[in-house]
């Protein structure tokens, strides 16, 4: 039988044969399915291995990222774009949004070959190194509101929505913590009631959200602590099987409040994408409906009918000439010049008067001023009902 030194992947390897030993198959078959001859030396010959498909298959599965492999580059990724000072938008920042979704969606597709995580097992059954992997969803969430693509962010925000309630579905189910999911905003009714409970908000429900908000950053605070403390441990090997486990169940619980609150945050902001599609279809119709042509005014049947019977209440045609009323108004002698009243000699004399003594008290004279002022004076002395004492009130 050919005997065969160490082989490695992807490298041609080199078999020398034996003849000292009978094989189980002709020579000929063997030398001529797995064995090309490279060289003949006296007394042995030296062959070449030539690989199979099915082992270029295998050793191609060997070379690709194992599941930890890839949840670990996915997880480093998320950490680095939340902590990154460089903007969202930035081609660094994107760049390893993308590299981090693709690793993801390796994971959840490996994830659901092997069928880790069934119906029928509770949360004690999952081995508490594979609590991790329930993270995946929420990792895909938080990476696809990362991503800054204005055309596509109500995608985007839909897509994240998806993934984070899948994980609070896998939490719940599992009995992970105790929590709400949130509602589904998919649904026309559910959509109704909300719009009214916005329009009518609610004081109690309000009052209970604020406190729900309260709570979840109390737990968020503990489990950060507690998380701090046992970080180093796990990650250096150093912890026992239950100090992993509740490591990870703490990751958990972290990430049920942060997908709680994205989704509030997501719902919000979908609320407003809406509300702003629907206002620029409102002015794309307003401004069609403006360059339309006028419309021309229109008269019913009935109406033009009945003017013609009965006539518009009013002479729609002149029945005479300026010059004919005139003519007409001359001969009764009622014309505008003959109606006026004649100016009596009496009211020409009052009138006179009147504008004589006005002018002699703009001229200063003595006898119109020392008269006036004294009656003055007497105003000041004699108020009005001064004389009337028998008929005091």
């Amino acid at each position: 039988m050919p005997t065969a030194c160490n082989r490695q992947p992807g490298k041609m390897h080199l078999w020398k044969r034996n003849w000292t030993n009978a094989a189980p198959f002709p020579v000929s078959f063997v030398l001529s399915q797995f064995f090309t001859k490279v060289a003949v030396v006296p007394g042995s010959e030296v062959f070449r291995f030539l690989p199979s498909p099915m082992m270029a298959a295998a050793e191609d599965e060997l070379l690709l990222p194992r599941l930890p492999e890839l949840f670990e580059s996915s997880k480093q990724l998320l950490e680095e774009v939340e902590v990154a000072t460089e903007p969202t938008g930035s081609r660094l920042i994107q760049d390893k949004v993308f590299k981090g979704l693709d690793l993801l969606e390796k994971a959840a597709e490996m994830l659901s070959q092997l069928d880790l995580f069934s119906r029928n097992d509770d949360l004690e059954e999952i081995a508490s190194t594979d609590l991790k992997y329930l993270m995946v969803p929420a990792f895909q969430g938080a990476l696809g509101m990362k991503q800054v693509n204005p055309s596509k962010r109500l995608e985007h925000l839909q897509w994240a929505r998806e993934h984070f309630l899948n994980y609070l579905t896998q939490c719940q189910y599992y009995h992970v913590a105790q929590f709400e999911l949130p509602r589904n905003k998919n649904n026309s009714a559910e959509n109704n009631t909300a719009n009214c409970s916005m329009a009518y908000p609610n004081l109690v429900a309000m009052a209970s959200q604020r406190q729900a908000k309260i709570e979840r950053y109390k737990q968020k605070k503990e489990v950060e602590h507690r998380l701090s403390t046992l970080k180093s441990a796990v990650e250096s090997g150093q912890a026992d099987d239950e100090r992993v486990r509740e490591y990870y169940l703490l990751h958990l619980r972290r990430w049920i409040g942060i997908s709680l609150e994205e989704i509030e945050s997501i719902d919000q902001e979908i609320k407003i994408l809406k509300e702003k599609d629907s206002s620029k279809e409102a002015s794309t119709s307003h401004s069609s409906l403006q360059d339309r042509p006028p419309r021309k005014p229109f008269i019913l049947t009935r109406n033009v009918t009945q003017a013609k019977v009965f006539g518009a209440g009013y002479p729609s045609l002149a029945t005479m000439t300026v010059n004919d009323w005139y003519e007409q108004h001359r001969r009764y002698g009622a014309l505008p010049d003959r109606g006026i009243a004649q100016t009596t000699p009496a009211f020409k004399r009052a009138a006179q008067h009147q504008k004589d003594q006005e002018q002699k008290e703009e001229e200063d004279d003595d006898g119109t001023l020392y008269r006036a002022r004294e009656w003055d004076d007497w105003k000041d002395t004699h108020p009005r009902g001064y004389g009337n004492r028998q008929n005091m009130g």
